[in-house]
């Protein structure tokens, strides 16, 4: 079980992309704030029956607290940990969107042009067939599109076929698995029905306009520049043992691999932009708690993420981090189905919080962003927001005999999820829009950084140079004015220093990586 500050082992030596803001909390409030946290939680999902699960907060776009819980792999007793790779359900949606907006904010496409500019045969819903569907349509499941009577048996056949069937056998009248239910009979773009086949359309658009594999695509996009070990392609998981296995009533559901990496697909018979669903863009991201928030650390700043040796990198630009947060549907009492009341409001595969009475209520009192998950036994939760730079992560892999997911008492999210929200709303939400944070000063005096065993110190005469872990603890301190200074007896991590000269503090932080 790992909490509180225990952030180098959840990040990783060069993992570490933002300060923490709970370092420059009293000693004494970090220590009640970080049991009390600790404690809720583990009684929620206890209580809950929960097999496994992982809770992250970003507080002022930092991260801030991680909780890890139970086992991700029962037969082999494996607990949960920072490294835990998770099948992150329909938060997946969110990730592919960013894929699409990407290509959009290029020039390639354009949100509200016709998808069949780009596609080698017509979608259209039959009951309007002079109605185009568009990009932005897709990505607000207001295309009419439907998870249909046939999409079980398609997206079956899409996984274990290889080749693939073409997306056409499913869309386009004639096809192999089409069916008149693929389509609502509404006017395409004015009815929301959420829909997975919207994204595996998405996945399938991006391919057809960038010409590269749909997980490559977001490897190159996303996942390399971020310095992320998360895939659409579980081939590219460094280690499949940190792999948790998703379960209903401790039954496994799915990757249960037991450590054996499974026999990669022979891609070469694959044509690209003919099947994006092969990839699961809908579901199917493997990806640990602390790589998905740079995800939603990015889109909390802009689209700026941050790698792992802290360099900026644009990943969207702001405008189009605006448009997916903002509002495209809203729920009027007949313009959609609303999923018992969750789905009240959409932007681009963005799920916008209303907190309508018994509907999708987060924090009761906060407007929040994201996305939720669920298939297999596994739940996720990804949600932030913007105005007080505070973001969570809830992943859990299933449940044990007797403990199915129960509805809410008050929303329209299950009960463990309102139990965990409760938890972060009142022991993590609420001090983090309270803090006023000292941010370091960032400079160039102090290199290399990274460093490895020396670090050259040019700031002249100075009277104090003094260097703290994560915790707080003091691990070097010097009142020698050098400009050399030994760090080979510190462990490879992060750390903060302060020099004083002339009576002023400069402050920043280092890594140490060897």
């Amino acid at each position: 079980m790992t909490f509180g500050l225990d952030f180098m082992a959840f990040f990783g030596p060069l993992k570490r992309v933002y300060l923490l803001c709970c370092v420059f909390l009293s000693p004494g409030f970090q220590v009640l704030l970080a049991q009390s946290l600790e404690q809720e939680l583990q009684s929620v999902l206890e209580e809950n029956n929960i097999i496994g699960a992982t809770v992250l907060s970003i507080c002022q776009n930092q991260p801030a607290d991680v909780f890890n819980f139970g086992y991700s792999d029962l037969n082999n007793n494996i607990e949960i940990s920072n490294n835990t790779y998770f099948r992150i359900a329909s938060i997946s949606k969110l990730v592919t969107a960013i894929g699409l907006l990407n290509l959009c904010e290029e020039g390639y496409c354009d949100l509200d042009e016709p998808i069949n500019n780009y596609l080698p045969y017509e979608v259209r819903n039959q009951s309007y067939p002079n109605v185009s569907i568009t990009f932005r349509m897709l990505l607000t499941h207001t295309s009419t599109l439907n998870d249909g009577s046939t999409y079980s048996a398609f997206l079956n056949a899409s996984y274990n076929q290889m080749p693939p069937p073409n997306i056409s056998e499913i869309l386009v009248e004639g096809g192999d698995y089409f069916n008149n239910n693929m389509f609502l009979n509404q006017v395409p773009g004015q009815y929301f029905q959420y829909a997975n086949i919207n994204y595996g359309l998405i996945a399938t658009l991006i391919e057809a306009i960038s010409e590269i594999r749909f997980d490559l695509y977001m490897k190159q996009l996303l996942f390399d520049p971020l310095d992320i070990d998360g895939s659409f392609n579980i081939q590219d998981l460094q280690n499949i043992e940190n792999l948790a296995v998703l379960y209903r009533d401790a039954i496994p559901q799915a990757d249960n691999y037991n450590g054996i990496m499974p026999e990669p697909p022979e891609y070469a018979n694959y044509e690209i932009g003919s099947n994006g669903l092969l990839f699961a863009p809908q579901g199917g991201l493997r990806i640990s708690a602390g790589d998905l928030a740079k995800i939603m650390s990015m889109m909390m700043n802009d689209g700026i993420g941050i790698n792992d040796t802290l360099e900026d990198i644009q990943i969207l630009n702001a405008a189009s981090v605006d448009s997916m947060l903002e509002n495209n549907w809203t729920y009027n009492g007949s313009n959609g189905n609303n999923y018992y009341n969750l789905f009240n409001s959409w932007g681009l595969g963005v799920h916008r919080i209303t907190n309508t009475n018994q509907g999708d209520i987060v924090f009761s009192d906060v407007s929040m962003f994201g996305h939720p998950g669920e298939a297999y036994g596994l739940l996720s939760d990804l949600y932030f927001n913007e105005n007080n730079d505070y973001g969570f992560i809830f992943i859990t892999n299933g449940y044990y005999p007797g403990g199915s997911y129960q509805f809410g008492e008050n929303s329209a999210f299950y009960q463990v999820e309102e139990d965990v929200f409760s938890v972060l709303r009142n022991y993590s939400f609420s001090p983090c829009v309270n803090l006023t944070v000292n941010v370091p000063n960032y400079n160039n005096k102090i290199y290399p950084n990274p460093a490895n065993h020396i670090i050259h110190l040019n700031q002249g005469d100075w009277s104090s140079f003094t260097m703290r872990d994560l915790n707080g603890r003091v691990v070097l301190s010097s009142k020698t004015p050098s400009d050399l200074i030994s760090v080979a007896h510190l462990k490879s991590g992060l750390y903060f220093y302060e020099i004083i000269k002339a009576q002023q503090s400069l402050t920043g932080k280092i890594i140490i990586d060897r």
